[in-house]
């Protein structure tokens, strides 16, 4: 299986909220930066909330919420198209549709005027990422799983993981493995029966999804090394903040045999990598120009789960470089807790040292 459409890199970019760079002060005040917050964010709504409402009451506030849901997603393609090419990439957020999959709403997502507005609302948002040189993902929460034990479980993780391939067909990502670099990024899901019962129930999900999904390694069960077995059927996210964790301390370099399995993969198609740093209030005083020891911050009495939180920052430049040595093969996203204001951060770190880095793998052609 090849690629329609290769994407060119390196690119970086944030996970599913902007987060304003304008701290109240006197020229604005709190209220006003969380209103600007709220228009440049997905919101929801309950099922146990619409269960409240009357029937028409019910649907004019769905309608009101993916209203809302989709100009929000479009002034955030809209910024991220604004940045420097390095910085053009987005997670969007799972909220779009709240709902979607659930029988007591399946009826209104029915309605044909209001299934239009979201095709339309969702074409727009395709359009305007790819003209605007953004590549998109999203990622399902924990639930969405294809290696579980309880059927309801695997159920409703193949149901998450098909809404989330139809979000991406309809913005125009329904064609072809990952069409400009287009993703569904999961986790393998259950360490009982693992990624023998992910490889098999990958086949109950939609033809787009397959085409769509991705796995990544996680800091507990699934290691980078046990992920690879799926490499022949699902491209690898390599997260380098888990894989530190899960291999207590390992910082993978670009040349180590295991990244051209993951570069390989992906058939094509540039990588996506995910990069965090442990906690600013979990390393007080750690020098920010020195990699965390994980083997010495442990002996000092740190616990793995103390380690493994996401920082709000990227904070610490020796990683910051580490992580742009990684940029010479895959695009990256920035799990950092301030979200843009992190991801702008190491783009304005990295930036001037991509220059000197040569290549790991072949440049793209462009879209």
């Amino acid at each position: 299986m090849t690629s329609a459409s290769p994407v060119p890199g390196p690119r970086l970019g944030f996970c599913c909220k902007f987060i304003p760079d304008e701290e109240p002060g006197r020229h604005k005040t709190i209220k006003a930066a969380k209103e600007a917050a709220l228009v440049m964010n997905v919101t929801t709504v309950t099922i146990a909330h619409l269960r409240r409402l009357d029937p028409a009451a019910a649907r004019e506030k769905l309608v009101a919420v993916v209203t809302h849901n989709l100009a929000a997603m479009g002034r955030q393609v809209a910024w991220v198209a604004a940045r420097p090419p390095l910085e053009r990439l987005l997670r969007l957020a799972s909220s779009i549709l709240p709902g979607y999959t659930h029988p007591e709403v399946r009826d209104l997502y029915a309605d044909p005027d209001f299934r239009r507005a979201i095709e339309v609302g969702l074409a727009a948002v395709g359009e305007a990422a790819r003209a605007g040189g953004v590549r998109l993902s999203m990622h399902p929460g924990p639930f969405c799983i294809l290696a579980s034990r309880n059927p309801a479980a695997l159920e409703n993780g193949i149901a998450e993981l098909d809404y989330h391939a139809e979000v991406m067909a309809m913005m125009g990502y329904g064609g072809g493995w990952h069409p400009h670099g287009a993703h569904v990024n999961i986790h393998v899901g259950a360490r009982d029966p693992g990624v023998d019962a992910f490889r098999e129930n990958l086949d109950r999900v939609s033809q787009v999804a397959r085409d769509l999904v991705t796995v990544e390694n996680d800091e507990s069960a699934f290691g980078l090394d046990e992920v690879l077995r799926l490499s022949d059927r699902v491209p690898v996210v390599l997260d380098l903040h888990h894989h530190w964790i899960h291999s207590r301390g390992d910082y993978i370099e670009p040349d180590d045999p295991r990244i051209a399995r993951v570069i390989e993969s992906w058939r094509g198609v540039r990588p996506i990598g995910h990069v965090s740093v442990s906690r600013e209030d979990v390393l007080p005083g750690h020098d920010p120009d020195a990699l965390p020891d994980f083997a010495g911050l442990t002996e000092a009495g740190l616990k793995g789960r103390d380690l493994a939180a996401h920082s709000d920052m990227m904070w610490n430049r020796a990683f910051n470089d580490y992580a742009a040595r990684h940029l010479a093969w895959c695009d990256i996203e920035v799990e950092a807790k301030l979200k843009n204001l992190a991801s702008t951060g190491l783009a304005l770190h990295v930036g001037p040292a991509l220059s000197g880095i040569a290549p790991a793998v072949p440049p793209l052609a462009a879209e």
